[in-house]
């Protein structure tokens, strides 16, 4: 019933990132946002939002992705992939949560939405559904916990409670994914042409789906590796079938979108926002698209992971393009984020590892949980 943790030099570099990241946070709540970042009134939103918050809510959308798989459209078949996905998800949105804290100007008043509601604020919205999506995530991953500790009868009545959870986190997860779009509606005169949109919520939500699907390839490949499991490439394979044909349907809305608002002509002005856009989309949508639409290129490891990888890039490299790139221009002035922007969000993608590491060592998260260990 014991816990047990493997010291290993990776784990040992991921405790000195986050040593360094304690003494960045120690001068962000001692200094203030102003004295420890380089953020300013023109550039109020920068790495943090960025990638700790867009970015995070994103690539953790592989839990409300394979929840939907197998419990929705009921494809047993990949149920031994669910319980990795929703721990992922649960890491990724606590980060997001832990994030925002060093994001806002007063973060002692984050509870502030539980009481003081604004039905007209967007902002409202996203912190409603990811306090609630965190929570629903969390009962996702409770019978895990049960069965660790052979808790019986809270293992029935949490596994009773499993569509209506799945539905939930559905429903929260597409409010608050296409709500992050949302936030960027309100500036239509700063966000550059190539990414501004009324259908911002659309390409988010869509995109979201996309990287849900390559994040369960991702971390399934990784971890397989690391904790020296068995590779899944076949049940991968099948369910990146689906991934093609979301792609396809994300580059035609842009493009549509693109030429009904008369903007196809910066795609090629040679502008650094046309070139972000455009190897937004080559490495992002393009290429792996074409990749994982081949039977026998999709079935092998290499290629797999690899285009997965390239559509998280992508996804990555989109979220940063609307939140940074696309508003460069508009500021005046560049954004380069200070020593402790990146040292605390290194630290935050640190903990996360380790804390995926340990919960995967000690908890039957894996179908063929045991005791192996590597990592």
């Amino acid at each position: 019933m014991g816990f047990k943790f493997h010291w290993t030099w990776s784990r040992v570099i991921l405790l000195l990132i986050m040593a360094v990241g304690a003494i960045a946070t120690f001068l962000r709540y001692s200094q203030g946002l102003g004295a420890s970042t380089n953020l300013s009134d023109s550039y109020p939103w920068g790495l943090w939002i960025a990638f700790d918050v867009l970015c995070g809510v994103a690539l953790a959308a592989g839990g409300f992705t394979a929840a939907a798989t197998v419990y929705i459209f009921n494809l047993k078949k990949y149920h031994a992939i669910v319980r990795p996905a929703v721990l992922t998800g649960f890491i990724g949105y606590f980060l997001v949560a832990v994030g925002l804290l060093y994001d806002l100007g007063r973060p002692w008043f984050i509870w502030h939405p539980i009481i003081m509601w604004q039905h007209h604020s967007v902002m409202f919205e996203v912190a409603w559904c990811v306090m609630l999506y965190l929570t629903v995530l969390f009962l996702e991953f409770c019978p895990v916990i049960f069965e660790r500790f052979r808790l019986e009868g809270a293992l029935r009545v949490i596994h009773a409670c499993t569509i209506p959870l799945v539905i939930m986190g559905i429903i929260l997860s597409t409010l608050h994914q296409s709500s992050l779009g949302s936030l960027f509606l309100i500036v239509p005169g700063k966000l550059y042409p190539l990414w501004y949109s009324p259908f911002l919520p659309v390409f988010f939500f869509t995109s979201a789906v996309a990287v849900g699907l390559a994040m369960i390839v991702v971390e399934s490949t990784l971890s397989s590796l690391a904790f020296k499991r068995g590779l899944e490439t076949p049940l991968l394979a099948d369910l990146t079938k689906a991934l093609p044909f979301i792609l396809v349907f994300y580059f035609v809305i842009k493009i549509a979108d693109l030429a009904a608002r008369g903007s196809l002509s910066l795609l090629f002005n040679g502008s650094y926002e046309s070139i972000s856009f455009l190897a937004e989309l080559a490495i992002g949508v393009i290429v792996p698209a074409s990749i994982l639409s081949f039977r026998n290129l999709r079935q092998q490891t290499v290629w797999q992971f690899l285009s997965c990888l390239m559509v998280v890039c992508g996804v990555v490299l989109n979220r940063i393009n609307v939140c940074l790139i696309g508003m460069s221009r508009s500021a005046g002035q560049g954004y380069v984020p200070a020593w402790t922007e990146f040292s605390i969000t290194l630290a935050l993608v640190s903990f996360g590892v380790m804390a995926y590491i340990w919960i995967t060592e000690n908890f039957p998260v894996f179908e063929d949980h045991g005791d192996k260990a590597g990592a």
